[in-house]
């Protein structure tokens, strides 16, 4: 089936999500769109889907104007759609979930449930998926959720299945099994949209690659161009994706951390016997797919929620080079932040910025209460201005004035503002949760750059990110979590594949083993070499 959007625009109030857009998606073709978080990718296949309407184009089908009320008509014309967040129901079965709203009966009342396990296993076996029908969706790991929601689209005659940001929540490995799903996919002639900002996975699997920036189409590449040239399109400029760092040589605790743990009321654990330690000029990366206890313990390290055990304890130097610990132990966020230690939590809108509130007022607001801001309890408003002006140079934040609404700022800009609110203290610990998350490729590069500075300038460096390629790029040292605890912690040039098999929870070693062996198969099968 042939996909073809004309003039597509959509607008919320006075903003232009999606500016005249054109696209055509030819049968059996993956199609990529590529943009930054924010750029209009979601919103133009939330038109196609008929979650939004558009205030102006046309959809055509082989040809054919179409218009849909809502997902139900694009289901029906054979348009899927597989969500960034699933939409399944956890406590159903895999075979519940996937006909849920067209449930196959017997008689007048009764669901036929062996039909519709028969769907799932039609199409399961079909394309390799190896799904259970009758497994629980909450019992099953991430990647299979991701396959179930596939399939539940494919049982609705799907031609054309649009994946956003798919690769969002998956370990490498799992990535890989889309990659090669989406191939089978491709063969057996469906039609892909693959969303994403990734530039690897576009190269990987991609027939056609189209550019969208600020709402628009800026261009269209090949799947070989490179990653430069892509980023050029993406952000409108040459940028530098490599991060230039010596790793770290060795120096004095900063942070220590000793068998923390966190227990729900239920009984539930959500951190188990955490224990590492940060260096002076160190960075510490933490890989894991999101859900496995890294904002919990981030959340604790600031106060923001109370260990049920453990310690953590900050360790600074007096005049004479000896070690002074300070016990930060469920102390207050306050108690935290004063003690030397700067925190961008994972969510910038919800915790880490007020929209009403000036640039100049975010940039001071956990420093609000100490001079040269306020002054026998009143606010120093020209030192708060002043800091202002001052943070917007050095941080190249995008606005005319400081004194603009935080809430008018692009999400990239608004992020500089929370980094420059912490960095602009003296730290001792830096702690940095998703600290690129929703930016474009032009604002990593600059974020990346300061995280590299601070650690250059003494502070021992903590940083929170499902990006692997960030992480890799950014860390001295690679601790991997699951389920709340500590897999192990390896060196930055720890390979890929061992990576990914420790954020599904195997141990470092046995990873490492295991993807020797893999490789060992691999080349003995290459070369035809028979070993009895």
């Amino acid at each position: 089936m042939k996909l073809e959007l004309r003039h597509i625009t959509k607008k919320f109030g006075d903003f232009v999500a999606n500016d005249n857009i054109d696209l055509v998606v030819e049968p059996g073709q993956i199609h990529a769109l590529l943009g930054e978080n924010g750029a209009g990718k979601s919103t133009l296949m939330n038109v196609l889907y008929g979650l939004y309407e558009a205030d102006g184009g046309q959809i055509l089908l082989d040809d054919q104007p179409m218009q849909f009320a809502g997902p139900g008509d694009a289901m029906a014309a054979g348009i899927g759609m597989v969500h960034q967040h699933f939409m399944l129901v956890p406590v159903f079965t895999v075979a519940e979930n996937v006909v849920l709203g067209h449930e196959p009966v017997k008689g007048p009342d009764l669901i036929d449930v062996s039909k519709a396990r028969d769907i799932v296993k039609q199409i399961s076996d079909r394309f390799g998926f190896e799904v259970d029908p009758n497994a629980l969706v909450e019992d099953l790991p991430v990647g299979i959720q991701q396959r179930v929601e596939i399939i539940k689209a494919l049982s609705r005659q799907a031609k054309i299945l649009i994946l956003d940001e798919p690769t969002a929540v998956l370990t490498p490995q799992e990535t890989d099994e889309l990659m090669s799903i989406m191939r089978q996919l491709k063969a057996a002639g469906t039609s892909i949209v693959f969303i994403t900002h990734k530039l690897r996975e576009v190269q990987d699997v991609a027939d056609v690659i189209t550019v969208i920036r600020h709402g628009r189409v800026v261009g269209q590449a090949a799947p070989t161009a490179s990653q430069s040239e892509l980023a050029r399109l993406m952000v409108g400029r040459a940028v530098d994706l490599s991060v230039d760092k010596t790793l770290h040589q060795g120096g004095p605790v900063a942070l220590s951390v000793k068998d923390l743990s966190l227990v729900e009321p239920t009984g539930r654990a959500l951190l188990e016997d955490i224990t590492f330690d940060v260096h002076k000029s160190e960075i510490l990366t933490i890989a894991g797919v999101q859900g496995n206890g890294q904002t919990e313990l981030t959340e604790v390290l600031i106060g923001l929620r109370k260990s049920t055990a453990g310690s953590v304890t900050l360790v600074t130097q007096d005049a004479a080079g000896r070690a002074v610990t300070t016990d930060l132990t469920n102390q207050s966020v306050r108690t935290i932040l004063d003690s030397g230690v700067g925190y961008v939590p994972e969510n910038r809108s919800k915790d880490g910025m007020i929209a009403g509130f000036s640039v100049a007022e975010n940039l001071v607001i956990d420093q609000i209460t100490h001079p040269p801001f306020s002054r026998h309890g009143s606010l120093d408003t020209r030192a708060i201005s002043a800091n202002g002006a001052r943070q917007v140079e050095q941080f190249d934040i995008r606005t005319d004035t400081a004194q603009a609404g935080m809430g008018t700022l692009s999400g990239g800009n608004q992020q500089k503002v929370v980094l420059a609110r912490e960095l602009s203290r003296d730290l001792t610990v830096f702690i940095a949760s998703q600290p690129t998350r929703g930016v474009d490729v032009g604002s990593i590069e600059f974020i990346h750059g300061q995280i590299i500075a601070e650690r250059d300038a003494g502070a021992a460096v903590l940083i929170v990110s499902t990006e692997l390629n960030e992480v890799t790029a950014l860390a001295d040292r690679i601790a991997v979590m699951y389920r709340g605890r500590f897999v192990g912690i390896v060196p930055p040039d720890t390979d890929r594949n061992v990576l990914g098999l420790m954020m599904a929870g195997i141990a470092a070693d046995e990873a490492l083993d295991l993807t020797r062996q893999e490789s060992y198969t691999d080349q003995v099968q290459s070369e035809g070499v028979d070993h009895d």
